[in-house]
């Protein structure tokens, strides 16, 4: 059955006005709306549902234009509040909160029956939406679509997709909206052990949704065609059966889709526990619309590189990659006459009958020559286990982050480009319709053991140009959050890219919200003509959610993230704590990419530096004092002439002229400055008083804490004799002249460790799935023999033979389930026997 989105039945006019309601409502700043209040009893509700969650959750969502949706989690019900940018002050972001009348006409109109309060569209005006089925399950996050007309509320065991708009119903004072649950046979049957690790929207599709899981399949769904079956699955084989040197490898973790750039768009980003990251390619959802520039770019691409290179390996994928694109974008192969106005196009259902995808991968650094090939994957800096990726597109780059549960991002760079592989002689699965229209595919996504090769950096260009070979990743830094140690578990982090500048990173945990800002991109500097060095990003916290400073001090956990931006280069963060309160912060954007520029060559002077920021109050022409003036030549006979004469009253005229043109003029500009400057003089001499109160009342506190530092210093010094002669006692023992671990005594303990920390879960995790499969397997065997015994009576030798085959393949998965149950067992014993002689240890 096919729903039909209503928002895309307005018209082009109606399209173009704001979803603002223009009923008359009080505009409050986002951070005291009504919804966010702190309650009494909201926030330990809100902190259990996240520890039941087992992650960071972010229930708060923006349609990228007027609307904000975030979900609560007590009253099982979304706010959708409307909120304008930039308003009243360019810097803040308001939010519509109705008047007390308007809720209690809008309470009496849906009690009575009438029709509630409605917006310009004819859309219900009530701000609380709720589900018109029961949710049995903890959402921990939610997610809205392109057009803002569907939103996930996804869990660990069962996600649901809520429409919006369309068929809805009032009740209580809120729009009941239809919710229909995703994959209902696989992730939310009560037998089922697979957990949802990931969900997201497609970025080229309103009505697809990719879903990673804990079986190791991606599934992907149509919901405009139907919830329940997939329309297409991809079975993840990283390693082949037998081999897995670890569990960890075979445990998937995240993905991400790719972004609008060449083949990136068709590419899904899977990574695993160990920090490996594969690719498939190509994964195009059934009708999903593109830019014909961009399809067309990639098939010229496919043609001058591909078809005319000298390897026959290179020709081979390009003729696949080639039919693949005419037969989804039979646009391609038509004359340039009749694709002249195109500008968009659609995907055709299409899957090649003899190949499937292959699992490109694992993703390698490009190493020097004497580097280690364990490295290539996974960073020496980085600890514990991967727990989320983020792919974003800057420009030409195209950025791949990796979040280590020690607190390290990872940062690569594809120094390659993306091209489709597939593996012939492994036939997917159809599932076609009564016109022959294929309506699902799954397949079998193995890696190819041959492309596991370490790229150099001396390695030509021409030896990678369609092979097939995965994009080599060029390490541009490695990150530490600096997050508090965990002796109960390990970190998670949740990474967000900023929409107005991708060169910045968001990065959520338990401690808060920071920011990675990055300096350098190779191919965005080389196009640019910047012939740069590599910088090292730049990490500003921007919101802290410990409590005190103390290390002791748990912090405060945070239930939503949001970044919005607006069309003036505006940006803010939203973000919401599990007690509700509401916390918005504007981002600077402008010169934020720009460094400080020091010159390490060009020695600084402290003395010209002090004069230069020393202001000056009085002129240097003053402080030299009045010019010397050179008296006049007398005459000899000066002394005899009397002073009412006519020469000496001509002397002193000389005389007092010279004086009132020297020291009178300066006496008078002396006044004038010493007038002019008197109030700055009286700032400066004020400022320096109380620098000088400041100083005397730091010196007082030092003086009054002196006796109590001196007593704290006498304790520790008699604490570390008394350590010292506890050391000496303790070397006397005959157990402390042990011999040092040899080195394979080495390699077992940090096998063990790994086990303890990653591995260990990797395999119950594993063994949860395997339950889970074959007690579906088993269900589904027993439905179809019950239902093929009523169709066809009597005894089929056909169906005995598959039975059988049937039972003996279920008997190896029940001994491969007890091999791997045991090898749990063994591990912990081991473990315990090292953690019990190590605590004997400790206590002699």
């Amino acid at each position: 059955m096919r729903f039909n989105f209503d928002i895309a039945e307005s018209t082009e006019d109606d399209s173009r006005r704001s979803l603002t309601p223009k009923e008359d409502v009080q505009w409050v700043p986002l951070q005291t709306h009504p919804v966010f209040t702190t309650t009494a009893d909201g926030g330990g509700t809100a902190a259990t549902a996240s520890a039941s969650a087992g992650g960071v959750r972010n229930l708060l969502a923006w349609d990228g234009a007027s609307r904000l949706y975030y979900w609560d989690s007590n009253q099982q019900c979304l706010h959708r509040i409307s909120i304008r940018l930039g308003e009243p002050d360019p810097t803040s972001v308001v939010a519509a909160s109705p008047s007390k009348d308007e809720c209690q006409l809008s309470h009496c109109c849906s009690g009575k029956g009438l029709l509630p309060l409605r917006n310009e569209y004819g859309y219900q005006m009530l701000p609380v939406l709720r589900a018109d089925k029961e949710l049995n399950f903890v959402v921990n996050k939610i997610s809205i679509n392109r057009n803002g007309s569907a939103l996930l509320l996804a869990g660990l065991d069962d996600l649901c997709v809520m429409y919006l708009y369309g068929r809805s119903s009032t009740k209580e004072n809120a729009i009941v909206c239809r919710t229909v649950s995703i994959g209902s046979q696989v992730y939310s049957s009560d037998s089922s052990a697979i957990r949802i690790l990931q969900v997201s929207w497609h970025p080229y599709s309103d009505a697809h949704v990719g879903i990673l899981s804990s079986d190791s399949v991606f599934r992907l769904f149509d919901l405009s065609s139907g919830v329940v079956q997939p329309e297409q699955e991809y079975y993840l084989q990283p390693v082949e059966p037998g081999r897995s040197r670890n569990a960890a490898s075979i445990c998937p973790v995240d993905f991400s889709f790719g972004g609008d750039h060449l083949w990136d768009r068709f590419s899904v980003f899977v990574l695993f526990s160990d920090g490996s990251v594969y690719i498939l390619c190509p994964v195009v959802p059934f009708g999903s619309v593109y830019k014909w520039e961009s399809i067309l770019e990639i098939y010229s691409d496919a043609h001058t590189f591909g078809l005319k290179s000298a390897k026959s390996a290179a020709v081979n994928n390009s003729n696949m990659a080639i039919s693949w694109l005419e037969a989804t974008f039979p646009e391609v192969a038509q004359e340039a006459t009749d694709r002249e106005n195109l500008s968009t196009i659609k995907a055709h259902s299409h899957a090649l009958f003899d190949a499937s995808l292959a699992l490109q991968g694992p993703l390698r650094k490009v190493c020097h020559g004497g580097e280690d090939e364990d490295l290539a994957v996974r960073g020496a800096e980085c600890e514990g286990r991967a727990v989320s990726f983020l792919y974003n597109l800057v420009s030409k780059d195209s950025i791949l982050v990796t979040a280590w549960s020690g607190g390290q991002l990872q940062i690569d760079a594809l120094a390659d480009e993306i091209q489709p592989v597939w593996i012939t002689g492994s036939a997917p699965r159809l599932r076609v319709d009564s016109f022959d229209h294929i309506r699902g595919i799954a397949m079998i996504c193995e890696s190819i053991p041959a492309e596991h090769s370490i790229v150099k950096l001396d390695q030509p260009l021409d030896n990678t140009v369609w092979l097939g070979h995965p994009p080599p990743l060029l390490r541009l830094a490695i990150v530490d959050l600096a997050l508090p140690r965990k002796t109960e578990g390990s970190s998670l982090i949740t990474m967000f890219a900023d929409p107005l500048m991708p060169e910045r990173i968001y990065s959520l945990h338990e401690g808060g919200v920071d920011s990675i800002v990055l300096h350098f991109l190779p191919f965005t500097s080389q196009i640019n003509g910047k012939d740069e060095n590599i910088k090292t990003p730049s990490v500003h916290p921007v919101l802290s959610t410990c409590q005190g400073e103390t290390s002791s001090s748990s912090p405060s956990p945070l239930s939503g993230f949001a970044s919005l931006s607006d069309s003036f280069g505006y940006s803010w963060v939203v973000v919401v704590t599990s007690t509700q309160e509401c916390v918005v912060l504007e981002m600077k954007t402008w010169n934020l990419l720009l460094p400080i520029q020091i010159d390490k060559e060009k020695p600084i002077d402290m003395e010209q530096q002090k004069e230069k920021d020393t202001p000056d109050i009085i002129s240097k022409e003053l402080l030299s004092g009045p010019k010397s003036v050179l008296a006049p030549q007398a005459s000899p006979n000066l002394r005899s002439i009397s002073a009412d004469s006519i020469e000496g009253r001509s002397a002193l005229h000389q005389y007092f002229k010279l004086f009132h043109e020297n020291y009178v003029e300066y006496a008078h500009k002396v006044y004038f400055e010493l007038k002019h400057h008197g109030p700055q003089l009286k700032r400066i001499i004020d400022d320096q008083h109380a620098r000088l109160d400041e100083a005397q009342q730091k010196i007082s506190r030092v003086e009054a804490k002196q006796p109590m530092l001196d007593e704290r210093i006498d304790r520790a010094v008699q604490r570390h004799n008394s350590l010292e002669q506890r050391l000496q006692r303790l070397r006397r023992l005959p157990g402390a002249h042990k011999k040092p671990l040899s080195r394979a005594e080495r390699e077992f303990k940090s096998e063990l460790d790994q086990f303890t920390g990653v591995e260990l879960d990797a395999l119950r995790s594993s063994i949860d799935t395997l339950g889970a499969r074959l007690k579906r397997y088993t269900k589904s065997s027993k439905d179809n023999l019950t239902t093929q015994r009523r169709k066809i009576p009597g005894r089929n030798h056909v169906q005995d033979a598959q039975i059988s085959q049937l039972k003996l393949s279920l008997e190896k998965l029940s001994l491969l389930n007890g091999e791997s149950t045991k090898k749990v067992e063994l591990v912990e014993s081991a473990i315990k026997t090292v953690e019990s002689s190590r605590n004997k240890t400790i206590l002699l």
